[in-house]
């Protein structure tokens, strides 16, 4: 694929040949590669529905996440290499198997492979939106690829402060940058539309995720949504922060949020006017959210 021969399809920018097994940021190669391809149950409630979502979790990542859920696969780069040609007929087992959509987890390096193998499935019949799953540090070249592909945009807004970003996930740029890609998938999907069983068709929800000692950072991060997004777009506030990988060693991030600090996000969100979107309740098996990617 042409787009690998100088790897520009995240903000990162490598600009390496893929296509001659040269490895980046995000150490992708010039197949794609997965680590899970199945019904996933927790994601928000119009997405996952009582069926599921047709959740494909791709390897690799251009962030370096210290407390990264899904570290196996996007530190570890657990998974395997497969043809264009068998992604399609993932996508089609998932909709057989009664999946509400077709969910890309993290899939901003494989794009070209992935538009490739929708324009198959769809000529063999796949009818079902396709979410496109991500951290929010997208490239807007990227982006643009996908229009008219992705129905649905789930991006994180994780970081307000620079400094963070960087000292948590490796980037000194993310709040700009994601910003920037989030009004690009908004630009291209509006608000949420939903069907009569209440799953969305179509539309924008941005994911956020509480991190314990940095409510400053939320409180930020949803002041920003306010006064720049549609004030129709849904937020989905997520307490599901537990401490794993290299957080467990990291201070401020060593231990799970309290029902304090999530209470206080809660109140942001009345003061800042916003209307839609879902919370996560806080409990004691926060890991339940994290697939089992051995089983696979």
């Amino acid at each position: 694929m042409i787009e690998l021969n100088e790897c520009k399809l995240c903000p990162v920018g490598c600009k390496i040949n893929r296509n001659e097994g040269k490895i980046g940021k995000c150490k992708a190669g010039a197949k794609v590669k997965i680590a899970r391809a199945g019904l996933h149950f927790f994601e928000e409630p119009c997405i996952s529905g009582e069926k599921g979502s047709g959740t494909v979790f791709f390897t690799g990542c251009n962030l370096n996440c210290i407390y990264c859920q899904n570290y196996k696969v996007s530190q570890e780069y657990l998974g395997k290499e497969i043809e264009i040609e068998d992604l399609a007929k993932e996508f089609l087992r998932l909709e057989e198997e009664g999946a509400n959509n077709i969910n890309l987890v993290t899939g901003f390096m494989f794009v070209p492979h992935i538009i490739k193998a929708l324009d198959i499935a769809k000529k063999e019949g796949l009818n079902i939106p396709v979410v496109y799953n991500s951290s929010g540090y997208e490239s807007i070249d990227t982006l643009k690829m996908l229009e008219g592909y992705v129905d649905i945009y789930l991006p994180d807004l994780k970081y307000y402060f620079d400094d963070l970003a960087f000292n948590l996930s490796g980037v000194n740029d993310y709040f700009e940058v994601a910003t920037k890609a989030i009004k690009e998938m908004y630009r291209q999907v509006g608000a949420p539309e939903f069907n009569e069983d209440g799953l969305i068709k179509k539309g924008l929800i941005i994911r956020h995720l509480v991190l314990p000692n940095h409510i400053l950072n939320s409180k930020n991060v949803l002041k920003w949504i306010s006064k720049n997004i549609d004030k129709n777009v849904y937020i989905s506030i997520m307490g599901q922060y537990f401490p794993t990988y290299k957080a467990v060693d990291t201070d401020d991030i060593n231990r799970k949020l309290t029902a304090e600090e999530y209470e206080k996000v809660k109140g942001y969100i009345e003061e800042f006017d916003i209307e839609n979107g879902y919370f996560q309740e806080l409990e004691e098996n926060e890991e339940k959210y994290v697939p089992k990617f051995d089983e696979e």
